[in-house]
């Protein structure tokens, strides 16, 4: 299982994401954070934040 949540990568926002269904969740939290914060994560970038904490 893959978690995913704002208040990680520095936002104040308590948006999260999890699941089994990676391609989803980096399609639901790219999304999100283009949407509410204005920042336009590449797919590779989401993943490299999935990779980093070891999910």
């Amino acid at each position: 299982m893959v978690k995913l949540q704002c208040k990680d990568y520095g936002f104040e926002c308590n948006f999260s994401v999890e699941g089994n269904d990676l391609s989803k969740i980096i399609n639901d939290f790219g999304k999100h954070t283009e949407e509410e914060h204005g920042i336009e994560y590449s797919k590779e970038s989401i993943m490299q934040f999935i990779l980093r904490k070891g999910q």
